[in-house]
């Protein structure tokens, strides 16, 4: 063996044979792999074969797997993907006709980018917040320059967060007419710019007070009292105030009432006693006229106070007592938690309506005994008739 080693010849052959068994394959795949390619859905995607030579067969595979999408084999051996869908994607190989790897890549569809959706909102005088959805969905990675400018500004920087597709910009220039966000989104496939232009004073919209309570007053069965607290995001000092609009309704009505304040409480005074209402507020920047107002709050309920105490009936109220004796022992309780001034109200109701039944029933009385005066008198008129010609008949002629 040592013999054998030593000689030239047998060292060239080994050589050879380690040359040709070495796994040129795996060299290929080392160097030859490419990243990524990508191509557009329902298009043609050609994918070559690197090592591949003019006229020379190749065999492709898709995820090690012989069966491929609908295609054709070019005659230097590149893979054409006719219309490609998403279940074309995956990972390609081609192999020589003796099934070494020759190259190998990794294909991703998708579509370019297409125009942003952006909406912006000012909160306050100070911050600004844009967002902006995707029109077309690319299926690729896509990322976003974002950039603001008043009209004789430069661009500056919009800071961005691309996890939410917002950005927002501190301290716009308010004084400026116009001002503009430009949004660039890009992929693989290409890229798309975005214009966006408003005035901030048409675009500034508070967010709605917090912390409204509606509580009722005790004592005032017509009284409710309502406070708030001014928005987190707004600035409260003298050189931003803000007007709120405050409506309410009992819950039965399809009409609001309605009151203007720059306070954060009021009190109102013409509630519907003895009912559930319904109070909303918003809030709008007092100075800019042009300004908008804030989203309403959430409906909140509440009820004036009520005296649930109900006072018994005067011993000397005779008409109670003569015609409702039983009755009212039963509607005191049924009525407890009606309000004493519509309790006033029934009473005298009920009263008319006694005295309405009297003067009929007087009325009727009346009517009776001078039917029946009239007709004893025509009884009486008539005996005494049937008597005279009775003595007439008697008497001799």
């Amino acid at each position: 063996m040592p013999g054998l080693l030593s000689c030239p010849g047998s060292l060239t052959v080994i050589c050879f044979l380690s040359w040709s068994l070495c796994p040129s394959g795996a060299q290929s795949w080392t160097h030859e792999v490419s990243d990524v390619q990508y191509g557009r859905l329902d298009s043609n995607v050609t994918l070559a074969c690197g090592k591949s030579q003019i006229n020379t067969p190749a065999v492709w595979h898709l995820n090690n797997s012989s069966a491929l999408p609908w295609h054709q084999v070019t005659s230097n051996g590149s893979l054409v993907l006719l219309h490609v869908t998403l279940s074309a994607q995956g990972d390609y190989s081609c192999y020589d006709n003796r099934g070494l790897l020759l190259h190998a890549v990794k294909l991703r569809l998708g579509h370019p980018p297409g125009l942003l959706s952006i909406s912006c909102r000012l909160p306050n005088h100070t911050y600004i917040s844009c967002s902006w959805a995707e029109s077309v969905n690319t299926s690729l990675p896509v990322q976003y320059n974002a950039s603001f400018r008043g009209t004789d500004q430069e661009w500056q920087p919009c800071l961005m967060d691309t996890v939410h597709q917002n950005c927002y910009v501190d301290h716009p220039a308010f004084w400026q007419t116009i001002h503009t966000l430009r949004i660039t989104a890009t992929n693989a496939l290409g890229s798309e710019t975005t214009f966006a232009r408003f005035k901030l004073d048409k675009l500034l919209k508070p967010d709605p007070p917090e912390s409204v309570l509606v509580k009722e007053v005790e004592g005032h069965p017509k009284k409710l009292n309502i406070s708030w607290n001014f928005p987190f995001s707004w600035q409260r000092n003298d050189a931003f105030p803000l007007v709120f609009h405050i409506r309410y309704r009992p819950h039965v009505s399809l009409y609001w009432s309605e009151v203007y304040t720059e306070e954060s409480q009021i009190v109102i005074f013409d509630a519907l006693a003895g009912h559930l209402h319904q109070v909303q507020l918003r809030a709008r920047d007092e100075v800019d006229s042009e300004s908008q107002w804030s989203d309403w709050t959430h409906l909140l309920f509440a009820r004036p106070w009520e005296d649930y105490v109900t006072s018994e009936p005067p011993e000397d109220n005779f008409l109670d007592n003569f015609f409702f004796t039983n009755t009212e022992t039963e509607t005191s309780t049924a009525k407890t938690h009606s309000p004493a001034p519509q309790d006033d109200g029934n009473l005298g109701l009920v009263i008319l309506l006694v005295l309405f039944a009297v003067v009929i029933i007087a009325t009727v009385l009346s009517l009776i005994c001078v039917v029946w005066v009239r007709q004893r008198r025509r009884e009486h008129v008539t005996k005494q008739e049937l008597t005279s010609v009775v003595k007439m008949k008697s008497m001799p002629i």
